[in-house]
């Protein structure tokens, strides 16, 4: 594919699904942002402050009819942007979560005790204090990762956690782990993988998120080439990163000869499990009413709602899908001060749709979508594959 802005219709197809632009008046909206204005940009100096409006959520690549990567091209142009502007501490501290997550893991309990006395002091450097800061935990994915003593199988998978399972969530790793042994087969990871790149991105920081790409590239070449063992991420923000976002922003061609190995895991399990249905029981047992919202950066990816087919196809759930666009939060756009009441707008029409339902739990395979829609609707969320992990032995 070629990505190519030349390739923009000025349509504005991509400004009537902003979610920005909805709320946000002074957002020029994504059309202008990235496609058109860049035609016009002389030198970096000449991209305005506008541009940080931008989320990332990447709505406008959703609905493009012409496939122009337009929140890529605004992401070039934000980390252009400061190549003349001084980065905040806030942007330094939001894009190296992984950094802060191994010195955390040191420390977990002092780590949730200091953010949870001292929000007063993070919005002073520009993080709200209103915001759903998501709480490290005891161990990380790795550490519990040792703990399990897995079966054998001829069948493997590389599984790449991400920051936030790692760090955060690393139970609902966890369960892709005993799910995928239920189903025969094996689970293997490489810690020398790094983050993916995102946080970094999203900030401005595009040198820093190119390097991550260059150095993770070399390790999905080995295992998908040389191992023949494909890679699984339950982020989609990850999967997406990986397998699309790598081409778009640092013109890495390469990606594509093992994109296709690349997969969230909710679009690996539908490949798979429909072959192992009748070998696997499905455990009929009463669970909460459940509402499902699908994060902006499955969407994007054009693999459909796996997880949501998998529960309400194959398992035969009744499951609401919430259809009811981005959440707001759009990696960790929505915890700096200046972005948090955008945030809240963006995601008000889901959080309504969520109170109106009868859910008592809401399901989302994005990390952040899902703290962000407990602070919105305050209704439990869960990882997808929690719950079809307890379904299926």
């Amino acid at each position: 594919m070629e990505y190519n802005l030349d390739n923009c219709l000025a349509c504005n197809i991509c400004n009537l699904n902003c979610p920005v632009m909805a709320v946000h008046p002074e957002f020029k909206g994504p059309k202008l942002s990235g496609p058109a204005y860049e035609r016009f940009r002389i030198n970096a100096s000449e991209i305005d402050e506008n541009i940080l409006l931008c989320s990332n959520c990447k709505t406008c690549d959703t609905v493009c009819p012409a496939n122009v990567p337009i929140a890529s091209l605004n992401m070039k142009a934000k980390a252009n942007y400061y190549k003349y502007h001084k980065h905040s501490l806030s942007d330094w501290i939001l894009s190296n979560g992984e950094k802060l997550g191994k010195f955390a893991s040191l420390s977990p309990y002092i780590t949730n005790f200091s953010i949870k006395y001292f929000k007063k002091a993070l919005k002073l450097v520009n993080i709200s204090n209103k915001a759903p800061l998501p709480k490290y935990s005891k161990k990380n994915f790795y550490q519990e990762f040792k703990k399990i003593k897995q079966q054998s199988f001829e069948h493997k998978v590389l599984f790449y956690p991400g920051c936030f399972i790692n760090f955060y969530q690393p139970e609902v790793g966890i369960d892709l782990v005993k799910l995928l042994q239920k189903i025969k087969i094996e689970v293997i990871v490489d810690e020398r993988f790094i983050c993916c790149g995102s946080p970094y991105v999203s900030n401005g920081y595009l040198d820093i998120a190119k390097n991550n790409a260059i150095h993770n590239f070399e390790l999905l070449k080995y295992w998908i080439i040389e191992r023949k063992i494909p890679v699984l991420a339950l982020c989609t923000t990850c999967s997406l990163m990986l397998r699309q976002e790598y081409q778009e922003l640092f013109d890495m061609d390469e990606i594509k000869t093992i994109a296709n190995n690349i997969y969230d895991a909710g679009e690996y399990l539908l490949k798979i499990l429909p072959k192992e249905i009748d070998k696997i029981k499905i455990n009929k047992q009463k669970l909460s009413e459940m509402i499902y919202h699908a994060p902006c950066h499955l969407k994007v990816q054009g693999i459909g709602l796996p997880f949501y087919e998998i529960l309400t196809q194959i398992i035969g759930m009744n499951i609401q899908n919430a259809d009811a666009g981005c959440c707001g939060i759009s990696g960790n756009y929505g915890f700096k001060d200046e972005n948090y009441n955008t945030s809240m707008k963006v995601g008000n029409k889901l959080f309504d749709k969520i109170e109106k339902s009868k859910a008592d739990v809401v399901l989302s395979e994005c990390g952040t979508c899902r703290i962000q829609i407990e602070h919105g609707s305050q209704r439990k969320t869960e990882h997808p594959v929690t719950i079809l992990e307890k379904l299926i032995s």
